[in-house]
């Protein structure tokens, strides 16, 4: 791994303009990602239960979200957690909830909001479900998911079993707010990993010595599973209906985009050591999965990867999005890019980013324009599953750096992460990551988890472009407007954006889009294409400053950054 870093970190520094390439409107840096996590109050580390017998679940979590539960336009924090094991309690943790003190700080305030319950958690959707202007929390779990309606008063009620959300014992991973009906309440999509419980815990060794955690292959799959909205708080279970039922799936992430462009939401799903899934929205209520036709299933080489996270974007403006599924090491990132036929190439093997990544293991990653040039960049989080792996494999460490891949203007990406601060770059054993803007001064900030360690949290202090950011606020749609398109075109850039919910790993960004604008401190056009179907369009908007858009009434509150440090 260290060889090809200091590769990748040489490449960087022979370049003229490390933060520019060939064709973006302006050079912003020098930018860096400060460690701000003690001095903002957030001081979570996460509890996995481990106690020795090396339990499945242990080596997956946590997510993270950014969430304004409150509505007062700033960024709060949600944290999932896990807990002791039956029998081994240890300690007994919950879920933290953090709020934005405006000043750069956060207050726990877990406790007071009803979010104090202890559960085996895994990740976190964010997303208003029911339509009345608050955003609820979907957590997953070991046993039980969880989904907490926001009363609107700083509180949450756990409403699982009122919403008939209540199932089996299951392992659950990532999840996903969606409205694949388009009828304007949001359904849910949650992805299942495999078939285990303490009862059926196997021993595997890698060494033929000691227990290590056992591989996926070892345990039956599972079935993702869709509930759909039905629009009186309760949910009704409809995977084999649409058509998404599949035993043989050990899903862990999931990505909503509209990969053909027909303006219905698609699914996307990587899968561990099985092929993984994108589902085709036909526009009746049913998916078909063309995960294997689109070039997606597999490896170049025809092997069903161990993927982990997933997240979906144009990062080259063609008009339709790409995807990139972090994977175990030895395999490298798969960046699948959509050819706008039905079909995606995976470009990762004659790239950077593709060599770069061969030894790390992958989780959480999203594509996000860190520097706001108009070129979604793409953040990975690493770090392996096993503690013992350096005595069996000398060159794949257990805490491990991350990769920050900066766009090349739609040409390529360069890993800059050495170049971004020794605390950004440090060695951890990252799981969930997620980005919002934490001080609204238009810069997207990046909050980090590791498996049983702390939480990290990054400030984005440096860039000087300009940018624009969009709130949407949905009426026939869904209240977050979650799946509307979003157009922005300026002097210097032609952007397209999904306001989507879930991605990278367990994990949730803010539900807000973020256009880089490099130069240019004007937006001639903005068009909101909503899930609904209606049309609302803006001109002649100006640059840094966020902008509220109601379905149907078009601009209705605009809001200059704050001063950027």
């Amino acid at each position: 791994m260290l060889p090809l870093r200091a590769f990748a970190l040489a490449t960087l520094l022979a370049v003229a303009a490390p933060f520019a390439a060939p064709g973006n409107s302006a050079a912003s840096g020098p930018i860096r990602f400060v460690d701000i996590t003690q001095k903002a109050g957030i001081h979570f580390t996460h509890n996995n239960g481990a106690f020795g017998k090396k339990f499945l679940p242990e080596t997956l979590g946590p997510g993270v979200a950014f969430i304004d539960y409150d509505n007062d336009g700033w960024q709060d924090i949600f944290i999932v957690n896990g807990t002791g094991w039956p029998g081994h309690p240890g300690l007994v943790s919950t879920p933290v909830l953090y709020h934005n003190n405006h000043d750069g700080t956060f207050t726990d305030v877990t406790k007071k909001a009803g979010l104090a319950i202890p559960m085996y958690g895994m990740g976190v959707a964010v997303g208003d479900y029911d339509n009345d202007g608050y955003d609820d929390l979907f957590v997953t779990a070991y046993g039980q998911n969880h989904l907490f309606r926001n009363n609107g008063n700083g509180t949450f009620t756990d409403v699982t079993k009122k919403a008939g959300l209540i199932t089996a014992p299951e392992l659950s991973a990532s999840a996903a707010w969606v409205d694949y009906d388009r009828d304007g309440h949001l359904d849910l999509l949650v992805t299942n990993y495999v078939q285990w419980s303490p009862e059926k815990d196997l021993y595997c060794t890698m060494d033929g010595k000691t227990k290590s955690y056992c591989t996926p292959e070892t345990y039956p799959g599972a079935s993702v599973r869709l509930w759909r909205n039905n629009g009186n708080g309760t949910f009704a279970d409809v995977t084999k209906k649409t058509g998404l039922y599949d035993p043989t799936s050990k899903s862990l992430g999931v990505a909503i985009l509209d990969a053909n462009q027909d303006g219905w939401p698609d699914i996307a799903i990587s899968d561990d050591t099985q092929p993984n899934k994108l589902y085709i929205d036909n526009r009746n209520g049913t998916f078909s999965e063309q995960g294997v036709a689109a070039g997606i299933a597999y490896s170049e080489d025809g092997v069903a990867r161990a993927g982990m996270g997933i997240d979906a974007a144009d990062y080259d403006r063609s008009g339709y999005p790409s995807l990139v599924v972090t994977n175990f090491s030895n395999q490298m990132i798969a960046l699948y890019h959509n050819e706008r036929n039905g079909l995606f190439v995976d470009v990762a093997p004659t790239s950077e980013v593709g060599r770069s990544s061969l030894l790390t293991l992958g989780f959480g990653c999203f594509f996000f324009d860190y520097d706001l040039d108009g070129w979604p960049d793409l953040y990975i989080a690493d770090g392996h599953l096993d503690d013992s792996i350096e005595r069996i494999q000398q060159r794949i460490h257990f805490a491990e750096p991350p990769h920050l891949y900066h766009n090349l203007a739609g040409k390529g990406f360069q890993d800059v992460a050495a170049t971004m601060g020794q605390s950004f770059d440090a060695a951890r054993v990252a799981r969930g990551a997620a980005y919002g803007d934490i001080n609204n001064d238009g810069a997207p900030d990046v909050i980090i988890t590791t498996n049983a360690g702390p939480a990290a949290l990054f400030l984005n202090q440096g860039s000087t472009n300009h940018a624009l950011r969009v709130k949407l606020i949905g009426t026939k749609s869904n209240r977050d407007g979650i799946g509307a398109e979003v157009s922005v075109k300026s002097a210097t850039t032609s952007q397209k954006q999904m306001l989507r919910s879930g991605s990278s790993y367990l994990s949730s960004s803010e539900l807000i889009l973020t256009f880089g604008l490099g130069s240019s401190t004007k937006v001639d056009a903005i068009e909101v294409h909503w899930p609904s179907g209606a049309v609302d369009h803006l001109n002649n908007v100006d640059a840094d400053q966020i902008v509220t858009i109601r379905e149907g009434a078009g601009l209705l509150r605009a809001h200059p950054f704050e001063k950027r440090r």
